[in-house]
Parts: structure tokens; C-alpha cells; sequence
């Protein structure tokens, strides 16, 4: 039997502000090539758990390996620079840029850097972008056309482009498909599936369980600070998945 290759992987992870615990005790792997699910109640610690990969929390307790090294003072920066990529639930978009300007928001590709002065080399961030599209197999305006002009769906687009316009391990996807129809977010969900093919690996939190269901490999279910199950995506069901959420079994409905 195959040892899964992590990217991620938590060792008894636990959050505390004073009194208050947000997670408690947490363990989960996140293998190379991997679309993992995290489902859970509103306050079952989903968000910082997130926020903890990316690097936005400190763990209290615990252990953090990104690429099989303890990384527990992660910053945001630091995370980036290990591959690490966030997807926001709110997409962190300028809507007065350009889509390319959007792609490569804070990390500017440049002709030559003289102190503080930079010379932005748009052609290349063009040509970066258009290669990004292409291998999601996506259609939009031109690169040029103002983020505003796009529908939902299109900006969640635009937001994974960017998240992967630096060939990340790891993207992580906060309910990326919260503010669309059911209809409108099977393209995205496509797109979500095909990026283990780029390299990377998916941690993907959800409160659309048929979505967690139809895309990733394995969920994780949180409920008040703990990982109470694991399950493979393809042996559970909707059902299931609801009652250990609720902290149930079927039979004490």
C-alpha cells in the first residue's frame, strides 16, 4: 500500500484566545494531488483552521507540517512563499482593475526594480494570464476588461487564476461557491477538480455538502473545535454526512 505524500498535515492542533478554545486537538493530512473537504456548523472552527494553514493564526497547541517541516510561526507571507494560496469566500477582487491587474494584485511581474521605483512588464503578466486560462480551459473577456464587468462565477475564476499564477502546493477554497446557483457553480466546480492537475493540492471548506461530495477525495466533518470524522467522499452520503455535522447517528434522529 502506497504512504500518502503530505503537503499539509496537522498534529494535535489546538487554538485558544483566553478562555474561549476555537480547535481543539486537531489532526488531518492533506496528500499531494489531493481535493480534501472540511465541513462543519457555523463556529465549528472551519475559519481558523484555514487561517492557521495560510498563515492569519499562530496554533497554541499543536503541530503545523507544510512539506514535512513543523511551521508553526507561519505568517501570510511566509505561507506563500512555501505554496500556499487562499481563495477568499469574499475574493479579495479590486473591481476598478483589470482582470490581469487582479491576477497579479501585490505580486507585479517587472521589467527592473531601481530602489522603490518599478517598471511593471504588463506584456509578460498578459501572457502569464492568458496561460493560466488556458490551462483551467477558461473563456473571459479580454484581460484587460475591468473585474466590474464580470458575473459571479466569472470572478471566482479570475480569484483561482490568481491563486495558482505562482504554481502553489497547496490552494485553499473558502466557500467558493456560497454566493452562486447550484447551475452557476458546476463550471467552477470543474475547475476546482481539474487543479491537482496543475500540481497542486485542494483543501476546500464548504456548507454545500452535495459539493464536497461531487468533487473532493476525502472530508473532514468539525464540530465544536474537534475533527469528530473522516470520511471517503465516495462511501458517504449527503445523509451521513448532515448527522455526524449535527453530532447524531441516524438512529437518534
Amino acid at each position: 500500500m502506497s504512504v500518502r505524500e503530505n503537503v499539509v498535515e496537522a498534529k494535535n492542533l489546538g487554538k485558544s484566545y483566553g478562555a474561549v478554545t476555537a480547535l481543539d486537538d486537531i489532526s488531518f493530512e492533506i496528500g499531494r494531488g489531493e481535493i480534501v473537504g472540511f465541513a462543519g456548523d457555523n463556529g465549528a472552527g472551519k475559519s481558523t483552521l484555514m487561517k492557521m494553514v495560510a498563515g492569519d493564526v499562530t496554533p497554541t497547541a499543536g503541530e503545523l507540517l507544510v512539506n514535512n517541516k513543523t511551521e508553526n510561526n507561519l505568517t501570510t507571507k511566509h505561507a506563500q512563499e512555501l505554496g500556499i494560496s487562499m481563495v477568499y469566500q469574499d475574493l479579495a477582487l479590486c473591481d476598478n482593475l483589470e482582470i490581469v491587474e487582479n491576477i497579479f494584485l501585490g505580486r507585479e511581474l517587472t521589467r527592473f526594480e531601481l530602489g522603490k521605483f518599478k517598471v511593471i512588464d504588463k506584456d509578460r503578466m498578459l501572457a502569464r494570464s492568458q496561460e493560466l486560462l488556458d490551462i483551467l480551459d477558461l473563456e473571459l473577456p479580454s484581460l484587460e476588461e475591468p473585474v466590474t464587468a464580470l458575473s459571479g462565477g466569472q470572478r471566482q475564476l479570475v480569484a483561482i487564476a490568481r491563486a495558482i499564477a505562482f504554481s502553489p502546493k497547496l490552494v485553499i477554497m473558502d466557500e467558493p461557491t456560497a454566493a452562486l446557483s447550484v447551475k452557476a457553480g458546476q463550471p467552477l466546480l470543474e475547475q476546482i477538480r481539474r487543479l491537482p492537475e496543475t500540481g497542486c493540492s485542494v483543501m476546500f471548506v464548504s456548507h454545500r455538502l452535495s459539493d464536497l461530495l461531487d468533487t473532493c477525495d476525502r472530508i473532514y466533518v468539525l464540530r465544536r473545535g474537534n475533527v469528530t470524522h473522516e470520511f471517503t467522499a465516495g462511501n458517504v452520503s449527503e445523509a451521513e454526512l448532515l448527522h455526524a455535522i449535527a453530532g447524531v447517528s441516524e438512529g437518534n434522529q
